[in-house]
């Protein structure tokens, strides 16, 4: 991903440039308006799922990642909780909101409401427009909240594990006899 450093003249102009960006970003987001939010990318856009190792290159991988997302969680809405500047990156610490009514990762709409704590880097370009967005959250939240995992010291959990990996469960029972 290129991004770019502030030159250290111009490292207040270059800050305010890049906050302004992030929180229009954010703002278009909210509003769910997909072409504002593509224009707050420069050329070099990419959008980098951590979470589910996706990495969206370029202005069409980037309006796919939000056509999906924006599909998923019609009522989206990003919450930011704390930001961190840097000279190299923009870092918000955010709870994404929203009800599941559409297709996401291949799990049909579950009607469930999500509130995810997240984190994402903005990376910059030579124009302080958006060179990507990283975000690093847990899936495993995500899913639980919309119903299709379990933790596994729960009832449903310990069922959902022993009927979805019996050899697994079967091979942990065994080391555990052959210990004794």
């Amino acid at each position: 991903m290129a991004t770019a450093s502030i030159p250290s003249g111009a490292e207040k102009n270059g800050r305010s440039a890049r906050i302004a960006i992030v929180e229009q970003h954010v703002r278009l987001e909210n509003a769910h308006d997909l072409e504002g939010v593509l224009h707050t990318f420069g050329n070099t856009a990419r959008y980098d799922d951590e979470a589910w190792g996706e990495h969206y290159e370029g202005g069409s991988g980037v309006r796919l990642f939000y056509e999906q997302m924006m599909k998923a969680l019609p009522d989206l809405e990003i919450e930011v909780k704390r930001r961190h500047v840097t000279d190299d990156a923009i870092l918000l610490e955010v709870v994404i909101h929203g009800t599941q009514l559409g297709p996401w990762r291949g799990l049909p709409a579950t009607g469930r409401r999500v509130a995810v704590p997240l984190c994402a880097v903005y990376t910059f370009d030579s124009d302080d427009r958006l060179a990507g967005e990283k975000i690093y959250y847990d899936r495993g939240t995500v899913l639980r909240q919309l119903g299709v995992f379990h933790e596994p010291q729960s009832i449903l959990g310990q069922f959902c594990t022993l009927a979805t990996h019996p050899i697994t469960i079967a091979r942990a029972l065994a080391r555990k006899l052959l210990r004794r």
